[in-house]
């Protein structure tokens, strides 16, 4: 069974950090990896047009944020950068790309896609008002 996740909160999706499944914010469940991927794909170039800057491990882990979406902490004093995660998990765990066949055949056979980043203009410091 594939999962695609979406999180959000403090950390980057591949930390995998304890409580890291208390940010998840939406699951889908699919029973191939084609199906899981296409979903993976859309939620990809959706979050591309929505959030400044995006970083993915190659194991479908993708991180994506706009500079100033913090929250605080008041354990550290310091304003934390929120990150949208957007994950494609096998049985609840990252992907291997040794030897996957099924990634090599569907990931590779398509267009890579490259996220257009806004323009450097300056960002209002909105915090929170952008939480999907």
């Amino acid at each position: 069974m594939y999962q695609v996740i979406v999180m959000y909160g403090d950390d980057e999706p591949w930390w995998f950090l304890d409580g890291w499944k208390e940010d998840i914010k939406e699951t889908q469940a699919f029973s191939t990896f084609e199906a899981a991927f296409e979903v993976y794909q859309q939620k990809k170039s959706q979050f591309c047009k929505e959030f400044q800057t995006n970083r993915e491990k190659e194991t479908f882990l993708m991180a994506f944020w706009n500079e100033g979406e913090t929250r605080f902490c008041e354990e550290c004093d310091d304003d934390l950068q929120q990150y949208k995660g957007l994950m494609l998990l096998k049985e609840g765990s990252p992907l291997s790309i040794d030897g996957k066949e099924e990634y090599e055949t569907t990931y590779n056979s398509r267009k890579t896609q490259c996220c257009k980043r806004s323009s450097q203009g300056t960002w209002s410091n909105q915090k929170n008002e952008k939480l999907h």
